[in-house]
């Protein structure tokens, strides 16, 4: 029942948010919307103003739109306030409504979370120095030492320290071509991430450390469902100042003193002192093993703790991180297309989007807003897509309408069946694929997410 309730709460409104985009244009160019579904299927309860019947449907998830002569198979009439009888540019408008709305309820969550808790350290957006390499770890293994400046990573010139992460995270395995200044001198090294196994994906890890600011505290980020550290009570965003009574130094010795701890436990209990909301709180948790380690479940974090932004600053790191996200979908995608990574690894299908929100809903509202806001925009894009049946195939009949027009051509509508006839093919093609992964999955026996007690995580990430 969590898991329905949780994708309602999440994934519902971001679709209802785009169909109300859709009709909100709609309206006003005069095109005249038959119905507004929240929800699909058997009507349950609505109210009819005016042409419009606006109905709650027994499937709560997401809902729909029916303009009138909108489909292929109803019969028009050339009535003005028909969809066919509206201009091209118009029904443009129309069809970009819906993903463009999704596109700015993710800026908008995004920047509503940074006005009142912005938790992303300092670290990230400066320039890629390197306080401390984990021994070991892949950046050791690539020559990179502790006083290095990373000055170009993959081809990107002068990165900051998230740059660094993001292309490592997204190149487990692969290897990537770095310069690093130290002292005077440049060199050239090749850097091959680890992979680590993390909610049944793989990303990279090369054991770098940043230079923490001097009021970096540690912080747990990152809990994992049904491992030890949630059961025993900790939460997103507690402070860790001590582990079995001695103080923890709240830096990267500190966290590293916590990972040793975890590690070596031998499976013992592990009393952490955190403090949540001005108050101190001892919680024992007990490691287990998993992948060969012992383990609690969570990431300790070094960060400066959360702040608010104002108005203008949130919304210029709102308009960052949804960029970011954008271009690591794309990076993502271009390595499927070039087999540097499977599909399967790479997108969610319904299943998994189900898990995603029961977890959400269990590490609370933050966790809550930031899946919204991550779904909506992958939403928006995704409806950008030139198939038919989206919006962005509309737009795409719509354009080469234009273009055809423009040599005297006319695209017909047994052309345009065609298409739609394809693009409803390709998308149950898409949906069945994504169906059968995130069963594949969910198919106990698979390896335990490798979680995270590892270095380099932001916190709030």
């Amino acid at each position: 029942m969590l898991y329905w309730l949780a994708v309602v709460i999440v994934l519902g409104p971001m679709i209802v948010l785009h169909e109300f985009g859709h009709f909100i244009v709609a309206k006003l160019f005069g095109i005249r919307v038959e119905t507004f579904s929240v929800g699909f299927g058997k009507r349950l309860w609505g109210v009819r103003k005016g042409d419009t019947d606006y109905r709650l449907s027994l499937i709560p998830l997401g809902g729909y739109v029916k303009m009138a002569g909108e489909n292929l198979d109803e019969q028009v009439t050339g009535a003005p306030y028909e969809f066919m009888s509206k201009p091209k540019w118009q029904r443009l408008c129309v069809a970009f409504a819906g993903p463009v709305m999704n596109i700015l309820t993710a800026l908008v969550i995004t920047a509503g979370v940074a006005m009142f808790h912005h938790e992303v350290p300092a670290y990230m957006d400066k320039p890629a120095y390197i306080a401390g390499v984990a021994p070991g770890s892949a950046a050791e293994k690539a020559g990179i030492q502790a006083g290095d400046v990373i000055v170009k990573i993959d081809g990107q010139q002068n990165p900051t320290f998230a740059d660094v992460f993001y292309r490592v995270m997204l190149n487990p395995d692969l290897v990537l071509p770095v310069t690093i200044k130290r002292g005077d001198e440049f060199r050239q090294v090749d850097l091959r991430p680890s992979s680590l196994t993390i909610d049944d994906d793989s990303v990279g890890s090369a054991g770098l450390e940043p230079q923490y600011e001097p009021n970096a505290k540690l912080f747990a980020t990152g809990l994992t469902p049904g491992y030890p550290a949630m059961e025993a009570g900790l939460k997103d965003g507690d402070q860790i100042v001590a582990l079995g009574g001695v103080p923890l130094g709240q830096n990267d010795s500190g966290r590293d003193a916590l990972i040793n701890a975890i590690m070596t436990s031998g499976g013992k209990p592990i009393v952490l002192t955190v403090v949540r909301d001005g108050q101190k709180l001892d919680l024992t948790a007990v490691p287990q093993m998993r992948d060969g380690r012992y383990r609690l479940g969570f990431s300790p974090a070094v960060g400066e703790g959360a702040r608010k932004l104002s108005l203008l600053p949130a919304l210029k790191y709102s308009y960052e991180q949804n960029v970011r996200v954008l271009w690591l979908t794309k990076v993502a995608l271009t390595q499927v297309a070039t087999h540097k990574r499977s599909a399967g690894s790479t997108i969610a299908g319904p299943i998994r989007i189900l898990k995603y929100s029961r977890d959400a809903a269990e590490q609370g509202l933050l966790a809550i807003l930031g899946l919204m806001s991550l779904l909506s925009l992958n939403l928006g894009i995704f409806n950008l897509l030139p198939i038919p049946v989206l919006d962005g195939g509309l737009i795409f009949m719509l354009l080469l309408e234009t273009v055809l027009g423009l040599v005297g051509l006319t695209l017909t509508r047994p052309a345009k069946e065609r298409m739609m006839q394809v693009g409803f093919v390709l998308l149950m093609v898409l949906v069945v694929f994504v169906f059968i992964n995130d069963i594949r999955k969910m198919i106990p026996g698979r390896a335990e997410p490798q979680q995270v007690e590892q270095p380099a995580q932001p916190p709030g990430k």
